[in-house]
C-alpha cells in the first residue's frame, strides 16, 4: 500500500512539475538547429525568424549549424534531443518530405520522430540557365533539350538535394534524361553556371535572385503556379504550358516528439509573432519565401502536411530512381 501511494505521489508531483516548467519556459537560451551549413538560404531564413523570436521569449535563440546527409543529420539530432523545448530544429522540404524516399535507411520517420510547431514559409525554385543558353523561353528550352540531351547538364547543390529533385521533376516533364552533375552547395553550382560549365540549374528563388537581377544567368521559368513578388517578370512552368513542373522548399519549426503542448504553444506563438512582424515580413519577402498565412501555421496543419508532402514525392523520386545513398 505504501509503495502504491508513494506512486501516485510522485506521479501527482511529476503533473505540477510539468506545467511549472512550461510556464517559465524559457528560462535560458534555446539552440535551433539548421541541418545546413552557413550563409545558405536556410540558413539565411532561419537567422531571421530566429532573431525575431528572441525577442519575443525573452531568450538568445543561439543558431547550430549542423549539416551533413542531406540535412538529416542535424534534424537526427533534433530527433535524439530531449523535448523540453530548448532544441529545436529548422525543417525543410527535404529534411521532413523528400528525404524519407531519396534514403533506404532514413535516420528517423519524420512523421512520427518529431513535435511539430509551425509551418513558416514557401520558397518556390527557379530554372535559370547559362546566359549564353539558346532558348529565351520554357518552348525553346524544352524543345532545344529534348535535340541535345545527350550532352546537356544540369548542376544541384547535391544529390536528393532540392534543387536536384525540381530539376528531376523537370526532366520527367520534359520527357528527357539529362545528366545530373552534383556539387556540395549551391555557391559552387552556381559558379559553374555562370562560368557555362553546367546547361541549368533549378535554384531556390532566395539564392537565385542576385544572378538573375544581375544578369550573370539567363531566368527560363519559377517553377510554380503564380508568380513570385521577388520575380515578378519571370513566367511560370504553368503559365509555358508545362504542367506536373512545380517545386519548391518550405521551412518549418520541429521539436522532437513528445514535447509538451504548453511548450509548443509559446514557441508557435512566437513563431506567429516573429512571422507578423513588418521587418521579417519585409526580408524573408525580399528573399523571395512566401509567409505562410495563419491558418497554415498551426501544429495540426504541419503535421498533416508533412505527411502529405511525404506521400507526395515518394512518387516522383522513386519513378525517377533518384537515391541518396
Amino acid at each position: 500500500m505504501r509503495s502504491v501511494l508513494f506512486g501516485m505521489v510522485l506521479a501527482a508531483l511529476a503533473g505540477v512539475a510539468a506545467p511549472a516548467a512550461a510556464q517559465d519556459f524559457p528560462s535560458r537560451p534555446v539552440t535551433m538547429i539548421i541541418p545546413f551549413a552557413a550563409g545558405g538560404p536556410t540558413d539565411v531564413l532561419g537567422r531571421i525568424v530566429g532573431a525575431r523570436m528572441s525577442e519575443v521569449l525573452g531568450q538568445q535563440v543561439v543558431i547550430e549549424n549542423v549539416g551533413g546527409a542531406g540535412g538529416m543529420t542535424g534534424a537526427a539530432r533534433v530527433a535524439q534531443s530531449a523535448p523540453d523545448g530548448y532544441t529545436i530544429g529548422l525543417g525543410t522540404v527535404g529534411t521532413h518530405a523528400q528525404g524519407q524516399s531519396l534514403y533506404k535507411k532514413p535516420l528517423y520517420n519524420a512523421a512520427t520522430d518529431f513535435t511539430p510547431v509551425a509551418l513558416i514559409a514557401e520558397v518556390p525554385i527557379v530554372l535559370i540557365a547559362r546566359k549564353d543558353f539558346p532558348a529565351a523561353n520554357l518552348k525553346e528550352f524544352v524543345d532545344y533539350s529534348k535535340k541535345n540531351q545527350d550532352k546537356m547538364t544540369f548542376g544541384s547543390a547535391g544529390a536528393g538535394s532540392a534543387t536536384h529533385l525540381a530539376c528531376v521533376i523537370l526532366d520527367v516533364a520534359m520527357g528527357t534524361h539529362i545528366t545530373h552533375v552534383p556539387y556540395r552547395g549551391t555557391g559552387p553550382a552556381m559558379q559553374d553556371l555562370q562560368a557555362g560549365r553546367i546547361d541549368y540549374l533549378c535554384e531556390i528563388v532566395t539564392t537565385a535572385k542576385a544572378q538573375i537581377d544581375g544578369n550573370t544567368v539567363k531566368a527560363i521559368a519559377l517553377m510554380n503556379s503564380t508568380r513570385s513578388p521577388a520575380l515578378p517578370n519571370v513566367p511560370t512552368t504553368v503559365e509555358q504550358g508545362v504542367a506536373n513542373a512545380e517545386a519548391y522548399t518550405w521551412n518549418a519549426i520541429f521539436l522532437p516528439k513528445n514535447a509538451p503542448d504548453a511548450i509548443v504553444k509559446k514557441l508557435n506563438d512566437a513563431a506567429l509573432q516573429a512571422m507578423h512582424s513588418a521587418l521579417v515580413k519585409e526580408r524573408l519577402e525580399g528573399l523571395g519565401a512566401q509567409i505562410v498565412p495563419d491558418d497554415r501555421a498551426t501544429p495540426a496543419y504541419l503535421g498533416n502536411f508533412v505527411k502529405s508532402e511525404i506521400e507526395k514525392w515518394a512518387g516522383p523520386i522513386k519513378a525517377s530512381g533518384a537515391t541518396a545513398d
